[in-house]
């Protein structure tokens, strides 16, 4: 496949240079593990795909390019950051003369695809957005990579023309799995999605296993949510005008006026003696066992005015019991580096919903700290709940998604 030449000599070097600097951080955080894919990033020219932009910004290993937003100027597509993408492609395990499915276009993922499949595979990059797809068409065309197809459709109906498809790779968030999707996938494929659940989004493997999805492995991560049919907007409770809100994911009654009167009244902490770290897998174990359950959000202002602790500027797992909640914080371990897990809790039975979520923590550090993770299953949104496994069910639009933690004993 023929590249195109990057103009200009010393930008050329600059942008080599830039490359192999982000190569070598993405090696350093253990995101990148394989040669073929480092390769690709070596040969991608990842600056062709976000004309405009800095080098320093295209080639910041943790930083993603917006490259549309909408009338309110929230991001509706970006050319993800490399580490993220990094992160997707080793755990597709690609493989030269494969078929593969691209769910959100962008071009230079599509172009990383490519050089892993080869001139023997076949790249079909499909997204929603006309502007997405001329772009990335064009940004294709200019970095030599014209065999990879873009198309203009809607991810809930995948692309049926060039299936089966040996990987499904979707760089958008997704909040359920189509049909389509698991009917266009060859028998022994891969579908790589960053798939929601209960407000976390987790980069997840699935391969068939029988008549449904099983999990072989997931990340953290996080995306532009998908657009069209497939999307699904969360649900977001203001509890302090913009300051201070919940944002719930199913539909679930809450006692919205309580919870915005324990916002405001006296609070209780308790702490769990368990060490604050592999915070994203504790996270997903909290997200998964609460039985009701939301993310805190809060902005500067909210966390200044003492309402809030910072934990909740980025969005906190929060357990809800009626009028009350409780979340997570930390605190520093005298002597040490490290830091303690604990639990502010608000409402009239804040000390109960505190023990509740302290147990949790706890149960996570004896049973299942450094362990296998999370089993996830994908189901048909008809199988009866007596067929499915056990374990927290989060039902979505077409499938009923099992979340069970080997190694976890009943409380």
């Amino acid at each position: 496949m023929t590249r195109a030449c990057e103009t200009g000599s010393g930008a050329a070097d600059e942008a080599s240079t830039r490359r192999e600097t982000m190569i070598s951080e993405l090696r350093e955080w253990g995101d990148l593990r394989s040669d073929s894919v480092a390769e690709a990033l070596r040969t991608v020219p990842r600056h062709l795909f976000a004309p405009g932009e800095s080098l320093e910004d295209v080639y910041a290993a943790n930083q993603a390019v917006v490259t549309k937003r909408d009338e309110q100027g929230l991001a509706t597509s970006s050319l993800s950051a490399t580490h993220i993408q990094v992160t997707m492609l080793e755990q597709a395990q690609l493989q030269p003369g494969m078929r593969v499915l691209e769910v959100g276009s962008g071009g230079y993922n599509a172009a990383l695809l490519a050089e892993l499949v080869g001139e023997a595979g076949t790249v079909v990059s499909l997204d929603i957005d006309g502007d997405i797809v001329e772009r990335a068409r064009s940004c294709l065309q200019t970095a030599g990579y014209e065999p990879v197809r873009v198309v203009h459709g809607d991810a809930e109906h995948g692309h049926a023309p060039e299936a089966p498809y040996d990987r499904i790779i979707v760089t958008a968030g997704a909040w359920d799995i189509p049909p389509a999707w698991i009917e266009q996938l060859a028998p022994g494929g891969r579908i790589v999605v960053p798939l929601r659940m209960r407000g976390l989004t987790r980069s997840v493997v699935f391969a068939h296993d029988g008549d449904h999805l099983v999990s072989t492995g997931y990340r953290l991560c996080g995306f532009v949510p998908m657009q069209g049919v497939s999307a699904r907007e969360e649900r977001l409770i203001p509890l302090d005008g913009s300051e201070v809100a919940l944002r719930a994911e199913e539909e679930q009654l809450l006692d919205v006026s309580g919870l915005r009167q324990a916002l405001y009244g006296q609070w209780v902490q308790h702490w769990s003696g368990v060490r604050f770290d592999q915070v994203d897998e504790l996270d997903f174990w909290i997200a998964t066992q609460a039985p009701v359950f939301g993310l805190l959000v809060a902005r500067q202002d909210a966390v200044e005015r003492g309402l809030v602790t910072r934990a909740a500027l980025r969005g906190v797992p929060t357990l809800l019991r009626g009028s009350g909640f409780a979340y997570r914080t930390k605190r520093p371990i005298e002597g040490t580096d490290e830091f303690e897990t604990g639990v502010y809790a608000h409402g009239p039975e804040a000390d109960a919903v505190a023990d509740e979520y302290v147990e949790l923590l706890r149960r996570w550090d004896r049973d299942l700290r450094g362990g296998p993770g999370a089993r996830i299953e994908v189901f048909p949104a008809t199988r009866p709940t007596s067929e499915l496994p056990r374990g927290r069910i989060v039902e979505k639009a077409h499938t009923r998604v099992a979340v069970s933690w080997p190694g976890a004993r009943n409380p």
